[in-house]
């Protein structure tokens, strides 16, 4: 057990690490195709990317007389398609808020979904805590001081974006939290690629002009992005879910905020004002408390 839980934190730091450097790896691509296209693009590699390791297990099973029963194989199908929505969503509207915010604003915005995520919990039954409560209201004012205009109260545009994409990011960990247990985790993320890749291709050739060209003159982040923060990250998150518990997954996930700023300021030279880095603290802050243990009462 202690094994397998130290396993699985490790899986979920460097999914952050990943991810957070996804960011970066986000932003750069936009210089050379539209969102759709590199989303799209992306998410078709990481599903193509896990598929040969789909296969040898699947060798190995038979050869060992284990068979997939038909109940398995729904359950996964549903899991991969639901999921597959949900993460199609999330990262497009990530993708497009990206054009118009920095990568470190981008990262910490996204973050709120740990806030959101005991917040939905509350329409499936669940409660919520005091310190959820003061976690949010931090969370809140974390968001101001990091998106606001020092002038006013006016949301900036890519910021609102961001925080739509939250929501569509706390929807996708609740799913991946009711399935992770009860499917494989190489076949659930391979569909859930090719589920939201397949959509993003469909908007991609609707919405966007995509060439090979550009494409390819753009293959180190899109690579990146497909191989890593899809085929590889988003792997470690389904498993390591199986090892640890909700609430230290997301607190070992949210480290991704901390890493994106960090990687946007070594690669795109994005300094954070003084007002951003307090905001920057106060959302982290808000994000750690939320994920504290609740204490047993005697």
């Amino acid at each position: 057990m202690r094994s397998q839980k130290m396993l699985g934190t490790v899986m979920l730091l460097i999914t952050a690490l990943i991810w957070g450097c996804a960011f970066t790896a986000q932003s750069v691509g936009m210089d050379y195709v539209g969102p759709f296209t590199i989303q799209g693009v992306r998410l078709i590699i990481g599903g193509v990317v896990l598929l040969p390791f789909i296969a040898l297990r699947a060798s190995r099973a038979k050869k060992a007389g284990r068979v997939t029963s038909p109940e398995e194989k729904r359950l996964t199908l549903k899991a991969g398609l639901s999921c597959g929505v949900m993460l199609g969503l999330a990262v497009n509207i990530q993708q497009i808020g990206i054009q118009y915010t920095t990568v470190g604003k981008a990262a910490f915005v996204t973050a709120m979904y740990i806030l959101l995520v005991p917040l939905f919990g509350l329409f499936l039954g669940g409660r919520a805590s005091r310190r959820v409560w003061l976690s949010v209201l931090l969370g809140v004012v974390g968001l101001y001081l990091l998106c606001m205009s020092s002038g006013g109260f006016t949301l900036m545009k890519g910021d609102a974006i961001e925080l739509l994409g939250a929501v569509a990011f706390a929807g996708h960990i609740l799913i991946i939290d009711r399935y992770s247990a009860r499917v494989d985790g190489l076949k659930l993320s391979c569909l859930q690629f090719l589920t939201a890749g397949v959509g993003t291709c469909i908007l991609m050739f609707a919405l966007e002009q995509p060439s090979w060209t550009a494409i390819l003159s753009g293959w180190g982040p899109i690579l990146y992005m497909g191989v890593m923060s899809c085929g590889v990250a988003y792997t470690f998150q389904v498993l390591g879910q199986k090892y640890v518990s909700p609430t230290a997954a997301s607190l070992l996930m949210s480290m991704e905020s901390v890493f994106s700023v960090l990687c946007g300021m070594v690669v795109l030279h994005e300094i954070p004002t003084g007002r951003e880095f307090a905001g920057c603290a106060v959302m982290l802050a808000a994000i750690l408390l939320c994920q504290l243990p609740e204490r047993k009462k005697a």
